[in-house]
């Protein structure tokens, strides 16, 4: 499954997803800065963290913890 973390510069919250991923023994991802590109910031601007399930478009938003990302994962 092809993950995607989309998350901003100087971001606590993004911080404490890459924890949350880390404990929950997330497969690897893609990580996208979505800071100054317009459409990106439209879409995730105020949502940031959110993980994204490349395949079927599914998206994980903020807040989650450990949890919550394996169930989501198994989902």
């Amino acid at each position: 499954m092809g993950l995607t973390l989309y998350q901003r510069d100087d971001c606590h919250l993004c911080d404490q997803a890459l924890a949350a991923l880390a404990a929950a023994r997330a497969p690897a991802f893609a990580s996208v800065f979505i800071d100054g590109d317009p459409e990106l910031e439209a879409r995730y601007g105020q949502r940031v963290p959110v993980l994204r399930a490349d395949a079927d478009a599914r998206e994980l938003d903020w807040p989650f913890d450990a949890a919550a990302v394996r169930r989501w994962l198994a989902g």
